[in-house]
């Protein structure tokens, strides 16, 4: 038996994405901040305001607040709470995944995301649309040869309404003068693609009428380390001509050393974990990992007095993580949001939780500890001037 022939992904039929029947749009779901949050529990209370108090220390002190969040918290409108936190600096980093940085594009430049994925398989396009694997991809292109990550770049291409594609000869004269430079390899990919898909140099606009709403596009804003973690293959820009995992992997491999930075000023800092199953707990172990290992190399002691929450719907096992984690032949050992972080160091807490409502009360008794009431007298969210921001 052969092996099989790998795909050919340069022939896959594209369509637009305003031809898609998408099933939320931006202004169905964001969730106003200064409206009251709905109810939770007393323990959720109570532990969404020892958090809150654990937050404001760790920024007294000039720890690293660190938010992690997964697809869902974008897809359910939780993008104006997390801007608003920005705006106050609340947090000092961001975290998510390719899923969650696509609705985010998607909302910011349509207005409209998320399909069916059931019907748009069977029909061979779930995923292939035209303009998210586009633009995104030229985000990271542009970015690369730059010197940014995932976040950064994508972040910047909403925010400044495009980006600046420099010219054939430009590139083909840095590669030949410095071969061996960093950033050759992603001058050879830009260079590939303004070959391949036509591209013309200088600037790119590529307006984003809601980027108000955007958590991207609020981090560059503000210049907060915004980091994105995405799996070859995981996402539906992987189902476009435009494919390229090299491009993908290094700017997440840009933004894996941008998140190691945050975890390395984590003393007495706190980490949330949000609506994130797999990415969250795997990316935040391997970098602690690392940082604890040159920690140690320079006589160090390793990261502690951070507290970690984390925010599921799941019921965490009915196990007190509390306590560490339970034994093998109890079900709640294979929860990996919550072992993989009950083994970080640090206090482990966990909260069943819709995300979207933990977020809300987080943001109100922040308001409140810091002097301020969430219900009465916010600014909007975002830069005060619409017009498109080109700073190529």
């Amino acid at each position: 038996m052969q092996p099989p022939a790998p795909l050919d992904l340069s022939k896959i039929r594209v369509f637009p994405l305003a031809q898609r029947k998408s099933l939320s749009t931006v202004d169905e779901v964001l969730i106003e901040p200064t409206a009251v949050p709905p109810p939770v529990s007393d323990f959720n209370a109570a532990l969404i305001e020892r958090c809150a108090c654990d937050i404001k220390a760790a920024l007294e002190r000039g720890a690293s607040v660190m938010f992690i969040y997964g697809a869902h918290l974008v897809k359910k409108g939780g993008q104006l709470l997390l801007g608003q936190m920005l705006d106050r600096g609340f947090l000092s980093h961001l975290a998510t995944n390719g899923a969650g940085t696509i609705h985010d594009w998607e909302f910011s430049w349509l207005g409209r995301s998320t399909e069916s994925v059931r019907d748009n398989v069977a029909t061979g396009s779930f995923g292939t649309w035209d303009e998210t694997g586009r633009y995104i991809h030229l985000a990271l292109l542009a970015g690369a040869v730059r010197g940014f990550g995932y976040g950064k770049s994508l972040g910047k291409f909403i925010y400044e309404d495009g980006t600046f594609i420099p010219s054939e000869a430009e590139l083909t004269k840095q590669i030949q003068a410095e071969p061996g430079h960093p950033l050759t390899a992603a001058r050879a990919d830009l260079l590939q693609a303004i070959q391949r898909f036509g591209l013309k140099p200088g600037p790119h606009i590529v307006p984003h009428p809601h980027r108000n709403s955007s958590v991207l596009a609020q981090a560059a804003r503000h210049d907060v380390p915004f980091t994105v973690h995405p799996g070859i293959g995981y996402d539906i820009i992987a189902n476009h001509p435009w494919f390229n995992g090299g491009v993908i992997g290094r700017a997440a491999g840009v933004d894996f050393a941008l998140f190691g930075g945050s975890v390395e000023k984590l003393d007495g800092g706190v980490v949330l974990s949000v609506g994130s199953a797999i990415m969250g707990p795997q990316v935040f172990e391997k970098s602690i990992s690392c940082v604890n290992n040159l920690r140690l190399q320079a006589g160090l002691p390793i990261v502690s007095g951070h507290n970690l929450y984390v925010v599921d719907l799941q019921d965490g096992g009915n196990w007190d993580w509390t306590k560490g984690e339970p034994p093998k032949e109890n079900p709640a050992y294979y929860l990996r949001f919550c072992k993989s972080f009950s083994r970080m160091g640090g206090a482990m807490h966990y909260a069943q939780c819709d995300n979207v409502t933990f977020l809300h009360h987080l943001f109100h008794k922040l308001e409140i500890l810091h002097g301020r009431t969430a219900t009465k007298d916010v600014p909007d969210i975002g830069d005060p001037n619409p017009e498109p921001r080109y700073q190529w």
